[in-house]
């Protein structure tokens, strides 16, 4: 879907817009030293000796990240990828999160092996026979032989690379000839569609986007990860025949079309869930927030995010 379409409203919710109740509607066996999370405020953080990632990885967290899962897979058309892929025999997951993804290629592929790495052991112990979630750090050298994988998927990463270069580097190597590479991430700058509400330089979705900039600016990880700017990465390691597409994504179940609506309000739960443990590192432990100032920024963020009078939506 390309940036310029336009989502069509749906009017029954203008009324209920205005009704404030409708707005409130490398590689380690996984050890003790593992589950010794960073809090903050009642938030859990990996505390790795490599990587200190800057999202949380509490039940929260994990709930938010399964239901991106669902509305990612609706933007590709309920399929978990978008390259030609065929029989494969080894697939790799890169930051796997709660290995939903790697979980549900398994199905797809039962004849292949699907790797799923991350450096927070937040996975399920109960897989299919042809899944194995590994703890490793994508920061560092890869561990994977030469010419591996038939596939590497790789989404969410933003802010979590220090060098995307050598990244892309270590993708390059670890796939077979003529395999394949997918990067799905997200435009953290949310927009409003409506252009009966003002959306100038000072509105909350622009004062968030630049507040992550300027954390990942500070401790040398990148939140800015636009489609070219990834594919000069990819090209620059030596990728050939590179694709990008730009999906518009509604948030929230302001828009008329019935699968548009069903994924916004997919999009609006995980935005939801996600705003307060996405904050509070970044801006209150990089960026030296209070609290109190954190909090305040993250209501304003919510109640603009769910305001169906916004049309708020954003960019993959």
């Amino acid at each position: 879907m390309a940036e310029q379409d336009q989502i069509d409203f749906d009017p029954e919710l203008a009324q209920a817009a205005d009704d404030d109740d409708s707005l409130k509607e490398s590689t380690a066996s996984i050890t003790s030293s593992l589950l010794e999370y960073r809090t903050l405020h009642g938030r859990t953080y990996q505390s790795s000796q490599t990587t200190e990632y800057w999202a949380p990885n509490d039940i929260q967290h994990i709930q938010a990240f399964d239901v991106a899962h669902q509305w990612l897979t609706m933007m590709f058309n309920d399929k978990l990828f978008a390259v030609p892929l065929e029989n494969p025999t080894k697939i790799l997951d890169v930051g796997t999160g709660t290995g939903i993804w790697a979980i549900d290629m398994a199905d797809v592929f039962p004849s292949a092996t699907i790797i799923g790495t991350d450096i927070s052991p937040t996975q399920p112990s109960w897989v299919p026979p042809n899944v194995k979630f590994e703890i490793e750090d994508a920061n560092l050298d890869w561990t994977f032989p030469a010419n591996s994988f038939d596939f590497i998927h790789v989404r969410y990463l933003h802010g979590a690379i220090g060098d995307w270069p050598k990244f892309y580097a270590s993708v390059l190597t670890a796939l077979k000839p003529g395999g394949w590479f997918q990067q799905c991430e997200p435009n953290i700058e949310l927009r409003v569609d409506n252009p009966a509400v003002p959306f100038g330089e000072d509105h909350v979705f622009k004062q968030w986007a630049q507040l992550f900039y300027s954390a990942g600016d500070k401790i040398g990880r990148e939140f800015r990860v636009d489609a070219d700017r990834l594919r000069g990465y990819a090209e620059g390691a030596g990728f050939e025949g590179v694709v990008t597409k730009k999906y518009k994504l509604p948030i929230g179940a302001w828009p008329k079309d019935k699968r548009l609506k069903e994924m916004g309000m997919y999009t609006a739960l995980y935005m939801d869930l996600s705003l307060d443990g996405f904050a509070l590192y970044p801006l209150g432990q990089i960026l030296g927030w209070s609290l109190e100032e954190v909090q305040s920024l993250v209501g304003n963020m919510r109640g603009a995010v769910l305001d169906p009078r916004n049309r708020t939506n954003s960019d993959m």
